[in-house]
């Protein structure tokens, strides 16, 4: 299916079994707190807390009560352009001790001061929306100087998979490689390093959810040689 064409709006909407499969235990625990401790693995410092913390696209909330675990922050602002996302993430909203602050709104118009959060917070959103420069562009303003981009992601290989192009809904057109999103990023403005890149190629990323490779009948791709299917990476905006 082509989710690119007549798009009226600056997001493509979820299907319905992946605003169920992003609730579910297994996106918890495989993607989204892996994801999480690879980012803190990549990051060269780590404070003991960072005060205002933005995550774009909260989804179900997950992720607010798991950023509030392993970054400690007093608040968190989350995004979700989802009219609907606010009821799903009331349960987990209720595990937080901090304040969680909501925002309905698209990534690429943040309703928030310049250089007022302290780490802005992306995983497995970006590729939902349209507008990527404009959205990168808010990041970085957002950001207060010295400011940290935590940014999870899966790459065009992987979106353009017959699989995921079954189950789930994306902006086809606008997809991009590991190298495409790196360059995006620095081109905003960021500092990013190798060493603060780190690209999963797991088995669920692939086609054939890595059987071949398995059973020895496909030689195993090379980090370098092949089109990468995920991205984690940390930036930050210059002090």
């Amino acid at each position: 299916m082509d989710n690119s064409k007549k798009l009226t709006t600056p997001w493509v909407k979820e299907s319905l079994f992946g605003v169920w499969f992003l609730g579910t235990e297994t996106w918890v625990r495989s993607v989204l707190t892996r994801a999480i401790k690879d980012l803190i693995r990549l990051m060269p410092t780590r404070q003991d807390s960072y005060s205002t913390i933005l995550d774009i696209g909260f989804g179900h909330g997950h992720s607010l009560w798991l950023l509030e675990k392993y970054f400690k922050p007093s608040k968190i602002i989350g995004l979700d352009v989802d009219p609907k996302a606010a009821a799903r993430a009331k349960h987990n909203i209720n595990k937080c001790n901090c304040v969680v602050e909501l925002q309905q709104s698209d990534a690429a118009t943040i309703a928030l001061p310049d250089a007022s959060v302290d780490m802005v917070f992306c995983h497995q959103s970006f590729h939902h929306l349209i507008n990527h420069d404009q959205a990168m562009e808010e990041f970085f303003r957002v950001l207060k100087p010295g400011g940290i981009l935590l940014f999870a992601e899966s790459c065009r290989r992987y979106i353009h998979s017959y699989m995921i192009r079954i189950f789930f809904r994306h902006p086809m057109d606008v997809q991009k490689t590991d190298l495409e999103y790196i360059d995006l990023i620095a081109k905003t403005g960021f500092i990013v390093k190798p060493e603060y890149v780190s690209r999963p190629f797991l088995w669920w990323s692939l086609p054939d959810l890595g059987l071949l490779s398995y059973f020895g009948l496909k030689a195993k791709e090379i980090e370098g040689e092949r089109e990468e299917t995920m991205v984690n990476l940390v930036a930050y905006k210059p002090e």
